[in-house]
């Protein structure tokens, strides 16, 4: 039976205090400087999945107990790098073949090419699955809601890291016009030169033009507001911690928001522990490092700043081989209903005029 292991971190102190409860009632300040101070440790082993073609496969997590304030810059670099050096290290003991990098241990640093160099097993950041499983849920939820790609506007929100800007050069070849918004405009510029009928711009505000939203930033704080968005628009958002602000679900019901990457593993599987998820479903970086060890492809896969065309379409063809698949639309660990689509379409419909409008109102016979 093959094997694989993934890490996991505190994406917030509730996280935090789930193993250590004490931890609610603490400023974050003295939980990041207890989690500083401990070392990576096994979490759960993960048993269940199972191929379509029958083949078996064992897992387990490992937590790196760092914050993601932490991991993007807010603790000496050398001391992330060491943590997941010896999160590796866990996992090699336990019996992995191979090891997935999640949410902010991913990002750190140069994208997984230094662990991958220390860690005595080969290293995926799980970003290729993601890519695929993004565009898969933003283009089926367009069509949900009576989005026709080929005459709208798409916007990617981070566009110039390494999930956006493949997003935005796959998809710009079905959508009419995309919105690239990145921190740093030179490098948001760059980006938009090479990708047709892009624009870039570092501008928010501009969200409101889009009738589909790919959300990707590392940022540590929800960045989108309720007034960024444009009625009837679909919004799939595949950062963690989320980009999109929780009062988007209370006062936008006209906005279809999903969250990326949500995958139905196959198999009667235990993750052992609850990370927010439904039973028997997992992020799409999670099963590309599955998917990964059911290949036998122990080797280094996604790593670093950039995902290949070519990366995503292989792992899209061993998802379909496997059984691995879109879980229904969730949004903040809820099930997405058909009434909630049929509200966004109706908020699309009505806000859309009609051609016959339209005509009239561009006639110049029209007294």
């Amino acid at each position: 039976m093959r094997t694989f292991a993934f890490i996991i971190h505190p994406l917030s102190v509730n996280d935090v205090a789930r193993k250590y409860p004490v931890a609610r009632f603490l400023p974050l300040s003295l939980v990041e400087a207890f989690l500083k101070a401990k070392s990576p440790m096994v979490l759960s082993e993960i048993k269940g999945v199972r191929s379509l073609t029958g083949e078996g496969l064992k897992g387990w997590f490992i937590g790196c107990p760092l914050t993601p304030r932490q991991l993007s810059g807010g603790v000496p670099l050398e001391l992330v790098y060491q943590r997941l050096q010896e999160s590796c290290e866990i996992a090699h003991r336990q019996g992995a073949e191979i090891i997935g990098l999640g949410a902010f241990t991913a990002v750190a640093g140069d994208g997984g090419i230094t662990v991958a160099k220390r860690s005595p097993i080969p290293v995926t950041t799980g970003n290729s699955y993601t890519v695929a499983t993004a565009i898969e849920g933003t283009l089926d939820a367009c069509k949900q809601v009576g989005i026709e790609a080929r005459s709208s506007t798409l916007a990617v929100v981070g566009a110039t890291g390494s999930i956006g800007k493949t997003c935005a050069r796959i998809l710009s070849a079905t959508f009419e016009r995309v919105i690239l918004i990145g921190r740093d405009p030179s490098r948001t510029r760059d980006l938009a030169e090479e990708i047709p009928h892009s624009e870039p711009t570092t501008d928010l505000e501009r969200l409101v033009q889009a009738d589909a939203v790919i959300t990707v930033t590392s940022s540590d704080a929800a960045i989108i507001q309720p007034h960024h968005l444009k009625s009837g628009s679909v919004v799939c958002d595949v950062a963690r911690p989320r980009d999109v602000s929780a009062k988007v679900v209370g006062q936008r019901p006209d906005v279809l928001l999903i969250e990326g990457g949500v995958v139905s593993v196959p198999g009667d599987v235990d993750f052992g522990m609850d990370f927010g998820f439904p039973p028997k479903t997992a992020y799409a970086c999670m099963c590309e490092t599955m998917m990964l060890a059911l290949e036998g492809r122990l080797e280094n896969y996604t790593l670093g700043k950039d995902v290949s065309v070519e990366q995503v379409k292989e792992t899209q063809g061993w998802a379909n081989k496997h059984g691995f698949k879109l879980a229904g639309y969730r949004s903040f660990q809820r099930a997405v209903s058909q009434e909630d689509i049929a509200r966004v379409r109706a908020a699309r419909a009505a806000a859309i005029p009609s051609p016959v409008s339209l005509r009239e109102k561009s006639s110049p016979l029209r007294p």
